[in-house]
C-alpha cells in the first residue's frame, strides 16, 4: 500500500486546525491588564501547553517571564544523533482597536470570502498552529526526524522583553542548531518568502507639561503656554515637510538592495486613499525596510465630544520608532530622547518614560538551514522560487537568540503577508497560505535533518 503524500496528510488536518485557530483566536489575551484581563492571556498559556501536551511534547512548562507574563515551552524528542530545531510563537495578540469598525466580532474566527478572521489569526496564534500542523503532518508520515523545542511567547506584541531576559537567565533552555520564527510572512498570498531583516523598535511615552492647571480659552489664551498644542509642535518636528522621519543625528538615507516593492502595490496593499501621496523618498522598500520611521501611536487629550473651551496644563503621547538593520536600537533611543528636549517649544517642560525597546536584526540567508527551506517552498508552491524580502516590524527575541547562540541558523517565515491586516481591523489569515506553509515547515524539518546526515 503506498503511503499518502504529507501534503494531503495537511489538507485533512485542516478542519481540525480551524477549529483550534478558533478555539485560540477566542482568548482575549491582549498582554496589558489595563485593557484586558490577566486571565484571558494565562488561559490562552494554558491551551497551548495542553496542546503541546497532547502532541507528546516532554518537560512542558509554564514559564514566568520578568515582565509578568507567561511563556510556554515544550520538546519533543527526535532520533538519536538529529539535530535540534526551535520553533517559535507568540500568543498574545494586540488590541482589536474600534471593534464597531470589525465586519464579524474580532475574537470570534469567522470565514469571509476564502479568508478565517480574527485577533491572532495571522499574527500570531495562526503560526502557532503552524508548526503544529507541520509536526502532526510529519508524525503521521513516519515521524519527526529532528528534536523539536517549542516557545510561545506571551507578551511579544507590548515589546516588554520578558522572554529575552527569561532567556539570557536560562541560556540552556532554547539553545539549537537552527531556529524557526513563525512570525513574519510572505510578501504576497502565493509567494513564499523568507524574512532577511527586520527593524528594531524603541518605544517612548512623553508627557509636555507647560501649566499647573487647565485655564479658560478666552480668558487666557493667546499668552499663556497650551500643553497639547507643545505637544503638537513638538510631534511635528519628527517629520520633515516630506513625511521623511528626522530624528537629530539619525541617519534616514540608507538604501534596500534586494526586493522589491512596487510604489502601485504598496498602495493597494496599504490602502492608501485616492489622491494623497506616499510619505518620504527613496524607494518603498528603502522607507519601510532599511530607513527609520517614527509613529505616533497614541495621544491622551480631551474627546471632542465633552470637550470644554480650555487650554491643556499637560499632555501625553506615545511614540514608536521603528529603528533599521545597521543601527543601534539604543543609540536611537538616546538620538530620540535629546531630539524631544530640545525641540520643545516656549521652554515647555518634557519627560520621557521608555516602555520597550528591541535591536534591528539581519539573517544570514546563505546558510544550509536557507538551503532546505528553499528546496521545502518549491515544493510546496509549485512554480515559485523562494524569494527574501525585509520586513518592517520588529522581533526582538531574535537579536537575543543570535546573541545567545551565535552558531543557530534562524529563519523567519509566517503567515503575515499584506492581506492580513496585522495590527489593524478585520486582521485575517489566508487558510491556503497556512496549508501551504505548514507544508513547508514540515518538509523543511526533514529536508534539514536529511542535510545533517551528510
Amino acid at each position: 500500500m503506498t503511503a499518502r503524500p504529507i501534503s494531503e496528510t495537511i489538507a485533512s488536518l485542516m478542519p481540525r486546525a480551524k477549529a483550534e485557530l478558533a478555539e485560540l483566536v477566542a482568548f482575549q489575551s491582549v498582554a496589558d491588564p489595563a485593557q484586558f484581563p490577566k486571565s484571558e492571556c494565562e488561559a490562552a498559556a494554558d491551551w497551548v501547553a495542553d496542546a503541546l501536551r497532547a502532541e507528546d511534547f516532554q518537560d512542558v512548562a509554564l514559564l514566568d517571564t520578568p515582565d509578568g507574563t507567561r511563556s510556554v515551552y515544550g520538546f519533543l524528542p527526535g532520533p538519536a544523533g538529529a539535530p535540534t530545531v526551535l520553533l517559535y510563537a507568540h500568543y498574545d495578540v494586540q488590541p482589536p482597536l474600534d471593534e464597531s469598525a470589525w465586519l464579524s466580532p474580532p475574537f470570534e474566527l469567522t470565514e469571509r470570502d476564502g479568508r478565517w478572521y480574527g485577533r491572532g489569526s495571522a499574527d500570531c496564534k495562526g503560526g502557532f498552529i503552524m508548526h503544529l500542523l507541520a509536526l502532526r503532518a510529519l508524525k503521521a508520515d513516519g515521524g519527526v526526524p529532528v528534536s523539536v523545542k517549542v516557545i510561545a511567547e506571551g507578551s511579544e506584541e507590548q515589546g516588554t522583553g520578558g522572554l529575552e531576559r527569561y532567556a539570557e537567565a536560562h541560556p540552556e533552555l532554547l539553545a539549537a542548531d537552527t531556529i524557526v520564527i513563525g512570525d513574519t510572512g510572505n510578501f504576497r498570498v502565493g509567494l513564499p518568502t523568507v524574512t532577511a531583516t527586520l527593524r528594531g523598535m524603541t518605544m517612548l511615552r512623553v508627557t509636555v507639561d507647560t501649566l499647573e492647571g487647565n485655564l479658560h480659552s478666552g480668558q487666557f489664551g493667546g499668552a499663556a503656554p497650551d500643553a497639547l498644542a507643545a505637544m503638537i509642535q513638538l510631534l511635528a518636528s519628527l517629520r520633515a515637510e516630506d513625511g521623511t522621519t528626522t530624528v537629530d543625528g539619525l541617519a534616514t538615507d540608507t538604501e534596500w538592495d534586494g526586493l522589491q516593492y512596487p510604489e502601485a502595490d504598496f498602495r493597494k496593499d496599504a490602502k492608501v486613499l485616492d489622491g494623497v501621496g506616499l510619505i518620504g523618498t527613496g524607494t518603498v522598500a528603502d522607507r519601510i525596510w532599511a530607513r527609520p520611521a517614527v509613529t505616533v501611536i497614541g495621544i491622551d487629550c480631551p474627546p471632542v465630544i465633552g470637550a470644554t473651551p480650555s487650554l491643556q496644563a499637560s499632555a501625553r503621547a506615545q511614540i514608536s520608532l521603528r529603528v533599521p538593520p545597521g543601527q543601534d536600537a539604543a543609540g536611537a533611543t538616546e538620538l530620540l530622547i535629546a531630539h524631544l528636549e530640545a525641540h520643545a517649544p516656549w521652554g515647555a517642560r518634557v519627560t520621557v518614560e521608555q516602555v520597550g525597546q528591541g535591536q534591528p536584526f539581519r539573517a544570514d540567508t546563505s546558510s544550509p538551514a536557507y538551503t532546505s527551506m528553499a528546496q521545502a517552498m518549491e515544493v510546496a508552491y509549485p512554480g515559485e522560487m523562494m524569494q527574501t524580502s525585509g520586513m518592517g516590524g520588529s522581533i526582538p527575541l531574535c537579536n537575543t537568540l543570535a546573541a545567545l547562540y551565535p552558531e543557530a541558523e534562524i529563519l523567519l517565515i509566517g503567515l503575515s503577508e499584506p492581506e492580513a491586516q496585522i495590527h489593524a481591523v478585520n486582521e485575517s489569515v489566508s487558510p491556503e497560505e497556512l496549508e501551504r506553509l505548514s507544508l513547508a515547515e514540515a518538509l523543511f524539518l526533514r529536508n534539514y535533518a536529511e542535510s545533517k546526515q551528510v
